[in-house]
């Protein structure tokens, strides 16, 4: 079982690049594992994301916009719908806080803790911090001037009586799930920062504040106590368990077995998903997160991104680079691009295009196309020969005829020892990008595909099948020669494709239709099931690969090459 969640976002905005970033990881993610798991994805891979809606600030952005908080919060909980729709995200589930079905589920694991004494009611004075909604230490405050250290927002000193989570009693137990890596905090800086602030003790955690006169009625209200409402985050963090805590999706969240559950976020958040929340899980007697990954920030052409700057990238300008670009180029770009390591990452748009190029044009794009294009002048567009893909000096017939042919026409050879197993690169791409799905390293699992592709390039390269099918006549079986070298690059670029897909379906799909590859999925549409788990499909010689009498299209250009110098597209 594989489930991965974003952080469910606020409703007080609109969804911006960083909503996008993270939940395209988690849709990265989740394509892998479904790609790994093929006819049986439905039933062992689920992805959550959702909106957080009760927060005190959502009712402050509704009053400032003349409006209710349901009326505030259903407006902008479609805004997000909308945009994850234009990034093309597979979720399995959008969550509401404000639905039924996490309401009633989140109030009953507050009772339970309330019933063990984990919840109980005291006196607290101390600084809170109004823009994450949070209380800090004396400490924290006075390290940070009195300020926010997420937003630099003045703190404010609070007296008053809450409900606390007794979080004090399990430093001990966390401090051991983190170091054994029972709960992987990743990246590594993260795991340290966490259990940096760990070893200095941790205190309870006031989850309620009191309800005030005139306040409009969002939000859960403390169990037994309608004087107290639940504060936003303690609620928020119950959807990940809410949503699947159900007779259909309860393996996804199992007491145990073999499920891996890993929750997605930027960095401001890690606190409460890798301290607050696996405490909450544990003293209800679940089990915690798999993984909880703390990715950066994105900053714009060297400068932080702020509203002020006027150059904050929201939804309209990522619309933008679609539209010129096209989804999937925009989807990797992010993907292989963003800040998934500890440092945060510059979106630049002459970076953007220079990865455009290189990956994706001149990359998987250009591969395709001119392989496509010599078996359409070559073969007549039909694969007529098949090919263990290992080609090599001495002994590589295909391989030895090809040089020859590079020799009589003049071309050097710069390394005649040179030899290629297509079928063992291929499996071992395979397997690293499994590993680095485990260890939730996208970017490494993305990477396979690329080096494929470039071993494919350097193979026409070095074998020049170009030279090689004008001099046919010259060499007995040159034909066959060229044949196997071509199947070799067509199948070794299908396998890649598999590895680019969950990055970049719509694309893949369209090397799949021009291929006749309609034996993998429905190439028609880039959500539908594999029919087969990734091993087999990119089995080389199996059940999936491509076969003689299989018809080839070149098609059109997958990704047109930019311009690095031209203007950077303009939101609408």
């Amino acid at each position: 079982m594989y489930y991965v969640t974003t952080p469910i976002y606020y409703v007080n905005d609109r969804p911006h690049i960083g909503h996008c970033y993270t939940t395209l990881l988690a849709d990265v993610a989740a394509r892998f594992a479904r790609l790994i798991e093929g006819p049986e994805a439905s039933e062992r891979v689920f992805f959550l994301t959702g909106t957080d809606e009760h927060a005190e600030k959502v009712v402050e952005s509704a009053k400032e916009h003349g409006m209710s908080a349901r009326a505030w919060a259903d407006r902008n909980a479609a805004e997000f719908r909308k945009a994850f729709e234009t990034m093309g995200f597979s979720n399995d589930d959008f969550v509401r806080t404000s639905e039924e079905r996490h309401k009633s589920r989140a109030a009953a694991y507050i009772q339970k803790l309330i019933d063990s004494g984990d919840i109980e009611l005291g006196d607290y004075e101390g600084w809170y911090d109004p823009s994450q909604e949070e209380y800090i230490t004396e400490t924290v405050a006075k390290e940070n001037d009195f300020k926010s250290p997420v937003t630099g927002k003045p703190l404010e000193k609070r007296t008053e009586q809450n409900y606390f989570f007794r979080l004090d009693k399990y430093g001990d137990w966390l401090k051991a799930q983190i170091e054994t890596g029972a709960i992987r905090v990743l990246p590594e800086q993260r795991k340290n920062e966490v259990l940096g602030r760990i070893r200095q003790g941790l205190q309870k955690v006031p989850v309620s504040r009191r309800v005030k006169e005139g306040d409009e009625d969002w939000g859960i209200l403390m169990p037994g106590d309608p004087e107290h409402r639940v504060y936003v985050w303690i609620e928020a963090l119950s959807n990940y368990l809410t949503t699947v805590d159900t007779e259909d999706r309860r393996r996804f969240w199992p007491a145990d077995g073999d499920a891996t559950i890993v929750h997605m976020m930027a960095k401001d958040i890690l606190w409460f998903h890798a301290v607050i929340w696996p405490c909450m899980l544990h003293a209800l007697g679940e089990r915690p997160p798999s993984a909880v990954y703390a990715h950066g920030y994105w900053i714009r052409e060297g400068r932080k991104m702020s509203k002020s700057l006027g150059n904050f990238i929201e939804i309209e300008l990522l619309e933008a680079y679609i539209e010129r670009y096209s989804l999937d180029g925009v989807r990797w770009y992010l993907a292989t691009q963003g800040p998934m390591g500890a440092n945060d990452a510059d979106f630049a748009h002459k970076h953007f295009v220079e990865t455009f190029n290189a990956d994706l044009a001149n990359g998987i794009g250009n591969s395709a196309s001119r392989v496509g294009n010599m078996i359409g002048k070559y073969l007549g567009g039909e694969l007529t020969r098949t090919c263990n893909g290992e080609f090599g000096l001495p002994g590589g017939k295909a391989l030895g005829i090809a040089l020859t042919a590079r020799e009589a026409a003049g071309t050097a050879v710069d390394d005649p020892e040179r030899s290629f197993d297509f079928a063992a690169s291929a499996s071992a791409a395979v397997e690293r990008a499994q590993s680095a799905l485990g260890r939730v390293a996208l970017h490494e699992a993305l990477a396979q595909g690329q080096a494929l592709v470039q071993e494919v390039d350097d193979f026409i390269s070095y074998c020049a099948p170009f030279t090689l099918a004008k001099r046919l006549d010259e060499f007995e079986h040159a034909d066959k020669a060229l044949a196997t070298i071509l199947y070799s690059c067509a199948e070794a670029l299908r396998i890649a494709s598999l590895l680019f897909f969950p990055a970049c379906q719509h694309k893949m799909s369209e090397i799949w239709r021009n291929w006749n590859c309609s034996a993998l999925n429905d190439p028609d549409d880039p959500d539908s099931g594999f029919k087969a788990p990734l091993e087999e499909l990119a089995r080389w010689g199996g059940d999936w690969s491509l076969r003689a009498g299989q018809r080839i299209e070149k098609g059109e250009a997958l990704f047109m090459r930019a311009d690095v110098n031209e203007d950077p597209p303009v939101a609408k």
